[in-house]
């Protein structure tokens, strides 16, 4: 189903534990989401035997989330980016900056009134674009775009396998009772018997 709306962007620090598996703080608001654009780009092998395709393999390589906001406040430029609130409260931006992974959440509606909800569990971003013009015969809004790679976690689930994305459809019948009333109280954790 179509999506038509996009809201409730947060972001959580990754606390990573001796072994160098991540845990997640509480997630805040990142800022007011306008777009978000995922790109995935995959590992791919081809084995040929016979004269042929044997098997294909596909596995997640890395991705790219750009995302469009309305504003990056200096304690969240700080969080993402690794850039310096100095004690004036002016962000300093270096060029030894970079941020730590963090986990992004957002939630996308549906045609039908429901919500599809994400967690990308490791995200590293670069510095925002900032794109200024001149006020002229009408009012343009400028609003800055930051782009991250997105990674797989290095915790493995019970499957042994490294996730790098949650998606859960509200109405879905399969779906915990909880799940949806506790997406963006913490970082969905995957549950696997």
């Amino acid at each position: 189903m179509a999506t038509i709306g996009l809201d409730k962007l947060f972001y959580a620090k990754i606390k990573e534990g001796e072994n160098g598996e991540e845990s997640y703080e509480e997630p805040k608001q990142l800022a007011k989401a306008m777009t978000a654009d995922l790109s995935v780009e995959l590992a791919e092998a081809t084995l040929y035997a016979d004269d042929g395709v044997a098997e294909v393999v596909k596995e997640f390589k890395s991705g790219t989330l750009s995302l469009g906001v309305d504003d990056i406040g200096g304690a969240v430029a700080s969080d993402l980016t690794g850039a310096v609130i100095d004690d004036n409260g002016v962000v300093i931006s270096g060029s030894e900056d970079g941020g730590a992974p963090v986990a992004v959440g957002f939630r996308a509606k549906k045609s039908n009134g429901k919500y599809k909800y994400y967690w990308l569990y490791r995200v590293k971003f670069g510095i925002p674009a900032t794109n200024l013009a001149t006020k002229g015969d009408s009012i343009t809004f400028s609003t800055p775009t930051i782009e991250g790679t997105v990674l797989c976690r290095n915790k493995v689930d019970a499957n042994k396998r490294h996730p790098w994305k949650a998606e859960a459809t509200e109405g879905d019948a399969t779906l915990g009772a909880d799940v949806i009333a506790n997406w963006f109280k913490q970082v969905y954790e995957p549950v696997i018997a």
